[in-house]
């Protein structure tokens, strides 16, 4: 049953996405956990023992989420349920339309290129140029597929519906409040710290499936040998593969909130001048990485109904 849901969830999302018509009239579950998020932040972020407060609000919220989780599981029907929730909460062609959005953007001028990849990156994008603009929204595929698509999915495979809810909410918080900032590294700290936990393995399994789905043992090698240059702990493995299967280089140096920071290359020997070819690329890598996963849910249905 979770193969099954997970096979035609990955469909459902690939095919309609986040219609506009059902989040206009209803409240995305990201929209009401940003709210949360905002709400906790706003009421317990304040006074001595800040980290000590998050970990509360964290846990909390996690707790109750989990057992919302459960209960929904128990609803009449839950069949459908769970795989109308697993699709709402993955984001393919959420990330494929945004992604894209930034080739088509740079096809026209710098300009568009620059207000289409700010829409999905955190850094100043003002001064980047074509190179930069395209560098940024390959790292943003790979990092969004291990956290919007794969992840989600191995911690519905591991736990079900409370999986895939509570790591939805803690990938969130840790987007909001877990970066490094005075007012919100001690209260983000937890929410930071289980992000990074529960994103170790699905980021290392993004990895390997973008090298096996190209075939590519030379991506592979620089998988293993240039994750670790990544200021993350967990999104190097599945940027390192993309910038492999695509011989480009990426990271490198960039600018938040007017700070240069000199992050070392990705792949430093594969091409640096990038331009929106190289983003289509990338997309072509998200769909064959999509379809191989696709491939393998299915595959491993059939065997599971025959043994």
């Amino acid at each position: 049953m979770t193969l099954s849901c997970i096979l035609l969830a990955l469909i459902l999302d690939a095919f309609f996405g986040e219609p506009n018509w059902l989040w206009s009239k209803l409240q995305h579950p990201a929209v009401t956990f940003g709210k949360i998020i905002k709400w906790g932040e706003k009421k317990y972020n304040n006074g001595i023992n800040r980290k000590g407060k998050g970990v509360i609000f964290l846990s909390v919220v996690v707790i109750f989420l989990a057992t919302l989780g459960f209960a929904i599981e128990q609803l009449p029907f839950s069949a459908i349920w769970k795989i109308l929730i697993v699709a709402i909460l993955l984001s393919h062609k959420s990330l494929i339309e945004h992604v894209s959005a930034v080739s088509l953007g740079l096809q026209k001028d710098i300009d568009h290129g620059r207000k289409a990849v700010a829409m999905i990156v955190g850094r100043d994008t003002e001064k980047l140029n074509e190179s930069n603009v395209a560098r940024s929204a390959i790292e943003s595929a790979a990092e969004n597929f291990s956290d919007g698509i794969i992840a989600p999915l191995f911690w519905f495979f591991i736990g079900g519906l409370p999986g895939i809810i509570v790591y939805k909410f803690v990938n969130t918080a840790d987007s909001m409040i877990g970066y490094k900032h005075p007012q919100l590294e001690q209260f983000g700290w937890a929410s930071a710290k289980l992000d990074d936990i529960l994103n170790w393995i699905p980021a290392r399994l993004s990895g390997l499936l973008i090298c096996i789905v190209y075939q590519n043992n030379s991506a592979f090698q620089t998988m293993r040998r240039d994750a670790k240059l990544h200021r993350s702990p967990n999104a190097g493995w599945p940027e390192a593969a993309m910038a492999g299967v695509l011989d480009i280089a990426i990271s490198g140096p960039r600018s938040y909130d007017g700070k240069e920071k000199l992050y070392p290359f990705v792949n430093p020997d594969g091409k640096k001048k990038l331009t929106a070819i190289d983003v289509d690329n990338a997309v072509d890598v998200l769909w064959r990485s999509w379809g191989g996963l696709v491939l393998g849910c299915g595959v491993a249905l059939f065997f599971s109904t025959i043994v």
